[in-house]
């Protein structure tokens, strides 16, 4: 296939500040369909980015036999059975993260990716950052030659705050009242606690995730300690990742830049990087490296592609495994990993708010 036949479910925030502008602006890419339930908020979106056909419903794209691969963003709950209905056509699926809210969802999602010719990618932007490339390949050689001795600790920190950071990308509205959310959930979770977990879930799926990726880690995670404020957001949590303590800060930040960053460190240094704000176009992830032993040295080395935007690195990725049949970075087979460990955190302080 010389260009990759999209379709494009959702017309909120991510899709049109961000997933269409790049799907749209690749040259092996045609953004052919789109699928808004908001009629009017659909047409306004597919005439901005001159989009062939509209459709109310995603079921109704989904018999489009012209379209090569689809891509959703959508309600937390909701996206995760859009993509299941997608990829029950045989065809490859890229999903805003993350995949679902509860296992029982995602082996659901699973199941429908096992359909011949399915695939699943999450948008795990992370893993598609220059920087964070840069910080992957330097734990590879550190991990290959032992030169820094063993990983003794890892830890992902993100307070956040100021995330759109004043991206001014044109972005249609409507009067429609937006679709009802979805109600799934783990069968286990009270209802006052939903959109505390909900919360959690979508906001650090991205540092679990990203550490796992770091460490190699795959499925060999498992939760080792759970100290949450009463807001269940609030606080660190600890994990074995394959035999290497990893941790996650986790908070709130009113501030006007971004707080996150992620460190592994070895028995005799460290790799850090610290994350642009998730909006901020053109802009890697800052790297340190730090060698000690018989001599020491500080490096901030500059990724190849040093003027580049997370996001639309893993829509060039997507597009070019959809053509070439290449594995997907971030795919749903390991994401899976992600839901099993919020599930188990959240079952955790629960148990210790005395509420299960």
């Amino acid at each position: 296939m010389d260009t990759i036949r999209l379709g494009y479910v959702g017309c909120g925030f991510m899709a049109q500040k961000v997933h269409l502008p790049n799907f749209s602006s690749l040259p092996g890419c045609k953004v052919v369909a789109l699928a808004e339930v908001r009629e009017d908020l659909g047409r306004r979106v597919q005439k901005r980015f001159e989009i062939e056909t509209c459709y109310r419903h995603h079921l109704d794209m989904a018999e489009n036999s012209e379209i090569d691969a689809f891509a959703v963003s959508a309600h937390f709950a909701a996206q995760g059975e859009i993509a299941g209905d997608l990829l029950c056509t045989g065809r490859p699926v890229f999903m805003e993260k993350p995949m679902a809210v509860s296992v029982i969802q995602a082996e659901a999602i699973l199941d429908a990716a096992k359909t011949p010719g399915a695939r699943l990618m999450l948008g795990y932007m992370k893993r598609y950052d220059a920087g964070n490339e840069l910080v992957k390949a330097t734990l590879d050689q550190f991990r290959s030659s032992g030169e820094a001795g063993p990983i003794v600790y890892a830890r992902a920190h993100g307070f956040c705050g100021d995330w759109i950071c004043g991206l001014d990308t044109p972005m249609e509205t409507s009067d429609e009242p937006m679709p009802e959310a979805a109600t799934i959930r783990p069968a286990w979770l009270p209802d006052a606690y939903a959109g505390p977990y909900i919360s959690y879930l979508q906001q650090y799926a991205h540092n679990v995730n990203l550490l796992r990726f770091f460490l190699d880690a795959g499925d060999r995670v498992r939760v080792r300690t759970v100290d949450l404020d009463e807001d269940g957001y609030t606080g660190i949590v600890s994990f074995d990742m394959d035999g290497v303590r990893g941790v996650l800060e986790s908070g709130r930040l009113d501030h006007h830049r971004w707080d996150e960053h992620t460190q592994v460190y070895f028995q005799n240094g460290w790799v850090k990087t610290w994350a642009p704000p998730l909006l901020h176009k053109n802009l890697p992830a800052e790297v340190e490296i730090y060698r000690g032993g018989d001599e020491h040295s500080y490096t901030r080395p500059i990724p190849r592609d040093r003027w580049s935007w997370a996001y639309h690195r893993e829509a060039e990725h997507f597009i070019a495994c959809v053509r070439n049949g290449d594995p997907f970075r971030s795919s749903g087979e390991d994401t899976l990993t992600d839901v099993r460990l919020f599930e188990d955190i959240y079952r955790i302080f629960l148990e210790q708010q005395g509420v299960l």
